[in-house]
């Protein structure tokens, strides 16, 4: 998926291609949907957060930043595959909303998933 068609529409991340490579907190089906991470006090400071457990990953670029809104490119350590990693704050039911997908190929081997739980267990700890 090219990075235009990323972002937030309506509320809304884009959805997970019918590949097992790619997960997203707004899914309900078993093969992508992760459950969103709750936050306390503002979305600046969710934001804030998440701005600080991304500098700290190796390989991780933030890339972009709006409003409630934070985009991420993760390159793999051998072959330098970048996955794109999104984050939306939802103020409204005060959670953040995620998609972690490969840009290229079919299967992950779960590193999407993995990552996603890494960033979240980080996040709750501070």
């Amino acid at each position: 998926m090219s990075s235009e068609q990323l972002g937030v529409k309506e509320g809304k991340l884009a959805p997970c291609p019918d590949k097992p490579n790619c997960v997203l907190s707004q899914s309900n089906d078993e093969k992508h949907g992760m459950k969103p991470i709750p936050y306390k006090g503002t979305a600046d400071e969710a934001l804030a957060k998440l701005k600080t457990i991304l500098t700290n990953r190796k390989r991780t670029e933030i890339v972009e930043e709006g409003t409630h809104y934070l985009r991420a490119e993760e390159k793999s350590k051998l072959f330098k595959f970048v996955d794109d990693i999104e984050f939306y704050i939802d103020t409204a039911s005060e959670m953040v909303h995620f998609r972690s997908a490969s840009r290229t190929g079919y299967s992950d081997m779960g590193v999407n998933k993995k990552r996603m739980n890494e960033i979240k267990e980080e996040f709750q700890k501070r």
